[in-house]
């Protein structure tokens, strides 16, 4: 995991440009898949040593993007007996065709 990663290692770089709170959301998905030059990573890396909101964002980020996957994947689990009949349905209608 990313957040935890940089967190533990409590890295920082030679005085890397700071960034907003508003910038490093921005730039969110560039640093997980990539898209950012060492410059860039050495910035978010620093705010994420400094911001525990970011950090804590970045958590819950990494875990929308595990539970889109996971949404994703068949399972042959039974639904449980507690969700509505409606709901079920109603995402089922909506899931393509396989």
């Amino acid at each position: 995991m990313i957040a935890e990663d940089v967190v533990a290692a409590g890295e920082a770089a030679a005085e890397p440009a700071a960034l907003s709170c508003r910038e490093f959301v921005e730039l969110l998905f560039d640093y997980l898949f990539g898209g950012l030059g060492a410059e860039r990573i050495a910035a978010m890396n620093a705010h994420l040593a400094a911001c525990p909101s970011c950090v804590a964002y970045l958590k819950s980020y990494e875990a929308s993007i595990r539970m889109g996957r996971m949404a994703l994947v068949a399972s042959d689990e039974p639904v449980p007996a507690e969700v509505p009949e409606e709901l079920v349905q109603a995402v089922l209608a909506l899931r393509p065709c396989a």
